[in-house]
């Protein structure tokens, strides 16, 4: 299976990097270290959370910093109103879940904010509301593959319907308590990419292509991806089991 998009414009936030030109400075070694952070340090630190001017202060500060960083990254992207959308998290808001079973367990009243943000599409329908956009948007969850799916999802609206689309994906650190399933060290990250069909005319056009267990790919990070798409470079190499090109013309 092979998969190919146009780029026609994209957006990234962490905390070390908040904004497209910041990327142009990232580099492999310091992004590894930097990144490679505790959740203790960053699961809940509202200071390295997106600023989100766009939003009321009253909305954005009931939003966890998830929303505001997958809101950030689909903002960048400058779409069109009314666009379609697809919101990709392997592990969406679990911090807030986490929260409303130990409240449950302290026999406490649960929030109704809490518990209506809890799911996973929560991105996805702020994202809606914020924006007034009636469009339909999909919600993607599938694991360590949660890019990768969110991107044949992509190519399959796109071949029912050329029209542009936003794909944003996003992770925060796990609680404490599941560290020991995961090894992310790339989070808190957001990525959001404004996709159409490979024949319409942009600066950057991507390939994916599912490999065999017998192929051997060098590994791409997502700060590697990005850091090449602000810097108008190529690059490939195996992200989420699946063979990622990103050329430049």
């Amino acid at each position: 299976m092979q998969l190919t998009f146009s780029i026609l414009s994209w957006g990234a936030w962490t905390p070390q990097y908040p904004h497209s030109d910041s990327w142009q400075s990232w580099c492999e070694d310091s992004a590894a270290s930097s990144l490679d952070t505790t959740p203790s340090d960053t699961i809940l630190s509202e200071s390295a959370a997106p600023a989100l001017k766009q939003v009321p202060a009253m909305q954005r500060r009931r939003f966890s910093r998830l929303t505001k960083m997958m809101l950030e990254a689909g903002f960048q992207c400058n779409m069109a109103p009314n666009c379609r959308s697809i919101f990709a998290s392997r592990h969406g808001e679990l911090p807030r879940t986490i929260g409303l079973l130990e409240d449950i367990i302290a026999k406490q009243p649960l929030s109704p904010l809490g518990f209506s943000q809890s799911v996973h599409n929560t991105a996805s329908g702020i994202f809606g509301i914020v924006t007034a956009n009636t469009a339909p948007s999909t919600s993607v969850a599938a694991g360590t593959e949660t890019l990768s799916q969110a991107m044949v999802e992509a190519f399959a609206q796109l071949h029912q319907s050329p029209e542009p689309l936003l794909l944003v994906f996003g992770d925060d650190p796990v609680p404490p308590v599941y560290d020991e399933f995961t090894q992310e060290t790339e989070l808190p990250l957001a990525l959001g990419l404004q996709l159409a069909p490979f024949d319409v005319p942009a600066a950057a056009k991507l390939t994916i292509s599912r490999i065999s267990e017998t192929t051997t790919l060098s590994p791409l990070t997502y700060g590697a991806f990005i850091h090449a798409l602000a810097t108008a470079q190529n690059i490939s190499g195996c992200l989420s089991q699946w063979h990622w090109s990103l050329e430049h013309v």
